[in-house]
């Protein structure tokens, strides 16, 4: 099962949408979980304070490396018993062969691009663990303390880091074994496998043939699935070229 864990000031966001459709029908099969751990609840004080002012001035609040390191040791402990409990019966040697913690993420508008690429790495390790941030961040001294990569998923700000969490574990959940009907979907998709990687995917039609005017193009009506193949990888490259000049570059390459 591939495990997602989440540290967040509002855990009851959670799973949110993940709860419904493909995302959701996949949780009940049993094939991801989710936990969990709300940070103001590890605070160290009776008021429950996560926060403080920025050393140095300047607005806004930062969550404070005392209260955030609770949570991530809490988190540790919580996957190294799990390990131990799965690796009990298990050789020296097998244990370890057994599967590392999930990566550490922390969701920030200053981290390394999210893409289908990173996707795919996280949806073939063992599970992720992210944290949400609030207000201005984070005390950096809290990303030298642990292995935590830095994650944006876009050239925009957000007022939390939950919203973010959602587009980065629906877009590792889908691509777990099982989760999707046909998985050849998911490579013929915009920034998929094989000839598809750093392409946009290719248009598509249902019925009616026809809608006000607007016929769908005859090789798609054929039954000649080559033809059918060709059309839709050229259809493709000329989206990429047209709109995303960057990934077609990529593509050339």
């Amino acid at each position: 099962m591939w495990k997602a864990n989440v540290i967040s000031l509002f855990p009851e966001l959670f799973p949110g949408p993940l709860a419904s459709s493909i995302t959701g029908r996949s949780m009940n099969q049993g094939l991801w979980s989710l936990s969990t751990i709300d940070l103001r609840a590890l605070a160290l004080d009776k008021h429950r304070t996560v926060d403080d002012t920025p050393y140095g001035g300047g607005g806004g609040m930062v969550l404070r490396p005392d209260v955030l390191a609770a949570a991530i040791d809490s988190l540790h402990k919580k996957q190294k018993d799990a390990r131990s409990s799965e690796g009990d019966g298990l050789s020296n040697e097998d244990k370890s062969l057994s599967s590392p913690p999930p990566p550490l993420i922390y969701l920030s508008p200053r981290g390394s691009l999210f893409n289908q690429h990173k996707a795919r790495k996280f949806a073939k390790a063992p599970g992720i663990s992210l944290i949400c941030g609030r207000f201005e961040g984070i005390d950096e001294r809290i990303l030298s303390e642990y292995e935590i990569e830095e994650l944006s998923i876009g050239n925009y700000v957000m007022s939390c880091g939950d919203i973010a969490a959602f587009v980065v574990l629906d877009s590792c959940i889908r691509l777990l074994p099982g989760v999707l009907g046909n998985h050849n979907s998911i490579d013929e998709e915009s920034f998929g496998a094989g000839e598809y990687e750093h392409l946009l995917e290719y248009p598509h039609y249902t019925k009616p043939a026809e809608w006000r005017g607007h016929k769908v193009p005859d090789v798609l009506r054929s039954g000649d699935h080559q033809m059918i193949k060709k059309w839709r990888l050229h259809q493709a490259k000329e989206k990429t070229m047209s709109t995303r000049p960057d990934l077609w570059g990529k593509y050339q390459v």
